[in-house]
């Protein structure tokens, strides 16, 4: 821990929030000096009172302690370097066109890395109407299922959350012309994330 950029981090999120020294120590139960020593780099805060300072200004206590808030690389968004997250507690499912940190159930999640689909993992595509009706060939018990598919295209992500014992069918709008234009992507809870696409 470095109290010089830990202070430095604490100053510059006071001021983001448009709070005093006087304001940030009535709301943490603390004096003003204290505060004042903080932003100094003179002392830290004491481990009781981070959880208090990372809700009063939206940051991770990981980012207080480093003292630094590094920022992504501006990327537009870009849709070719979508990232998916699932929780290995609850099952949460979150997506990410940059780079970020992500936590869920108290672990951090890291993103998976897709494979290619193979045959015990396949998908058959047909045009219904203005729709993809789409089958997985997946069995669907509560031991090994799919817990979600995607379509990603150019500009948007689709997905939908399947569950154990349910049909492995989804339909998704045909949105761009072909199917092939876009990326198809399934999550396996026994292989991982799995890709079908360019």
């Amino acid at each position: 821990m470095n109290p010089e950029k830990i202070g430095s981090l604490i100053l510059q999120l006071r001021k983001e929030k448009n709070l005093t020294q006087k304001q940030l120590s009535e709301i943490l139960g603390v004096s003003d000096k204290t505060v004042s020593k903080w932003e100094r780099g003179a002392g830290c805060p004491d481990i009781s009172l981070l959880r208090d300072i990372s809700k009063i200004f939206n940051v991770d206590i990981e980012k207080i302690l480093l003292g630094d808030l590094q920022e992504n690389d501006i990327n537009g968004g870009n849709m070719k370097r979508i990232k998916f997250y699932v929780c290995p507690n609850c099952g949460n499912v979150i997506n990410s066109t940059g780079d970020g940190d992500f936590s869920c159930c108290g672990r951090k999640l890291e993103a998976l890395v897709p494979k290619v689909m193979d045959e015990n993992h396949s998908i058959n595509i047909e045009e219904v109407e203005n729709d993809y009706y789409i089958e997985i060939n997946h069995e669907m018990t509560k031991e090994h299922f799919i817990s979600f598919v995607a379509y990603v295209t150019y500009d948007r992500v689709l997905l939908i959350k399947l569950y154990p014992e349910q049909s492995p069918t989804v339909r998704f709008p045909r949105l761009c012309g072909k199917f092939e234009r876009g990326k198809f992507y399934m999550y396996c809870n026994q292989h991982g994330l799995l890709m079908k696409g360019k």
